[in-house]
């Protein structure tokens, strides 16, 4: 029997969560990661299968139904299937997917199908092998293309998702490339703004081509229709807004990190520790009211818009998407 689902001061009911795997990544992403340098989690800080599984299993219960695998790169941890398999498993788990860059995909896409992988998103921010090149400091295009003709094989992922990040001055010439895939292809290509999560800590608003102008860009080649919810299947091109369009007021989603901290937004500076208390003994009661304070305590919005707001808290790759 489920429990009082997570409802914030805000009156706004919790359904989905993202659960990062690995802070890890094969790419080096401008937008996410230096080139070098990154400090890694160690194994023994990672939430193991058996932590995750009874995490996901607590949320369930407080009403999730939406789990979204994510990492750092989530195909990079090894047992990947089995993780998916147990969330899947879940009892009150409606959906699971993950979100992937890609470059392993086609070898592992089978696998995680039969573990009762929902949906896939797959970020592609160029079509062009130099830009592709240039964005996440790697010659993997290839690889990644790979991976998205095989999902095509597997009815149950469509529409496949593209997640794409626009960054101005390198990104212009691939919006309507992109744009394009969705119309030919089974797919949701997804723009996305540049946000303040990289770890160089090199974003400003500068980098910030907004949903609108991305809009306009391409309603001048195609004009753009909204489509109705009854159509999820249908293809489209969508824009993921979060610095200029907030949606925190229909935000439903939560985060768990790869060292399971739980986050209330991805722009929060502040986590709960829920490792801690599991490795030390922590009923699932205690771990409920942990849950609860900190879904309680969620602010109205990540208030990037304000004056002077600048973001001190960790970056995209240790937070999972």
């Amino acid at each position: 029997m489920g429990l009082e689902p997570l409802t914030d001061a805000f009156g706004r009911v919790h359904r989905s969560l993202r659960l990062s795997v690995t802070d890890r990544c094969n790419l080096r992403c401008r937008y996410c990661m230096p080139a070098e340098g990154m400090a890694w989690l160690g194994r023994d800080e990672l939430l193991d299968a058996d932590e995750l599984a009874r995490l996901v299993a607590l949320f369930a219960r407080l009403g999730v139904t939406d789990v979204r695998v994510t990492g750092g790169e989530p195909l990079v941890r090894p047992g990947i299937a089995e993780i998916v398999a147990r969330v899947k498993g879940t009892p009150g788990i409606r959906e699971v997917s993950i979100t992937t860059n890609g470059v392993l995909l086609a070898g592992q896409v089978d696998e995680l199908m039969a573990a009762g992988l929902d949906r896939v998103n797959v970020s592609v921010d160029s079509l062009d092998p130099e830009r592709f090149a240039q964005i996440t400091r790697r010659r993997d295009l290839d690889r990644v293309l790979e991976g998205l003709a095989a999902c095509e094989a597997h009815e149950r992922l469509r529409p496949i998702k593209v997640n794409a990040v626009v960054l101005r001055g390198i990104s212009e010439p691939d919006v309507l490339p992109l744009a394009e895939l969705a119309r030919r292809r089974p797919y949701v290509v997804r723009f996305i703004e540049a946000m303040p999560l990289d770890a160089s800590r090199e974003w400003t608003r500068e980098h910030v081509m907004t949903g609108q102008e991305l809009r306009a860009m391409i309603h001048a080649r195609w004009p753009l229709e909204p489509l109705e919810r009854e159509r999820p299947a249908a293809p489209a091109t969508q824009f993921v807004s979060s610095v200029t369009e907030p949606f925190c007021q229909q935000c439903d989603r939560l985060r768990v990190t790869a060292d399971g901290m739980l986050r209330t937004c991805l722009f929060a500076t502040d986590e709960t520790d829920l490792r801690g208390p599991l490795r030390a003994g922590a009923d699932d009661a205690a771990l409920e009211r942990m849950v609860r304070g900190a879904v309680l305590g969620k602010h109205a919005g990540h208030a990037i818009g304000t004056e002077g707001w600048t973001y001190r808290g960790r970056p995209m790759s240790m937070i999972g998407g």
